[in-house]
């Protein structure tokens, strides 16, 4: 499946439970409303809402067996991430050498520093789009020991994190988009990811700090992760 018919599925189907969710408690803090007060960080433009309330709902979408689409995104990340024709069992080993704690969707958000909403579909959705998946495929098959999926759903609770703060808006209302910024930031992030890991020989003791430091520049400095990868992108 295509990032570009995966995300038609989203914006076609009701989702009401999610976005519900999604217009809860908590989706602007005060913590966020201090800081654009105290920084003048811009805030969303209006006409940008409705794609932010979509991506805040598809974060609360559930892994669903049932769903043909789902399935057919986690087929495609399976074969984008080992080049393979080829499909697989939906359950088994093969998704634990993907980065995965477990099966896709039962318990594999174990580690310590996961979010348990995030049992959800993980976002490698930008896999799906040959220009972004660059940085998280070649760079990072020559890192030993990486769990891919398991560092992609905390990445996407990071961006999804910034959106929900507004640390994202200047750059989206710049752009006049919202999901491909955190398209775009997911890449990024997995960018750098995968240079402090090669650096530093990461292993997957180091993943709580090196996603600590990811999230301090996912909401801090945006535009600086974006650049170096329109900078790797470029070359």
């Amino acid at each position: 499946i295509s990032f570009a018919e995966a995300l038609q599925h989203f914006q076609s189907s009701e989702l009401s439970r999610s976005r519900r969710k999604a217009r809860g408690p908590g989706r602007r803090g005060g913590l966020a409303v201090l800081l654009r007060c105290l920084g003048g960080a811009p805030r969303l433009r209006p006409q940008l809402r409705g794609e932010q309330e979509l991506a805040l709902a598809m974060a609360q979408c559930a892994l669903d067996d049932s769903e043909r689409v789902h399935m057919r995104i986690l087929q495609t990340i399976h074969r984008q991430l080992t080049r393979s024709r080829r499909g697989c069992p939906r359950y088994g080993t093969h998704w634990q050498e993907l980065g995965f704690q477990g099966t896709p969707g039962r318990a594999q958000l174990n580690l310590p520093w996961s979010n348990p909403v995030l049992s959800q579909l993980p976002q490698p959705l930008p896999v799906l789009q040959p220009q972004l998946h660059c940085p998280s495929l070649d760079m990072l098959q020559h890192l030993s020991n990486f769990p891919f999926c398991i560092m992609s759903v905390n990445i996407t609770r990071i961006v999804i994190q910034a959106l929900r703060e507004e640390r994202l808006s200047r750059e989206c209302n710049r752009r006049q988009q919202v999901i491909g910024v955190l398209n775009d930031l997911h890449a990024a992030a997995f960018l750098r990811l995968s240079r402090l890991w090669k650096q530093q020989r990461g292993t997957v003791a180091d993943a709580g700090r090196f996603l600590r430091e990811l999230e301090l520049a996912t909401k801090k400095k945006p535009r600086q992760l974006l650049r170096s990868l329109e900078a790797y992108v470029s070359h």
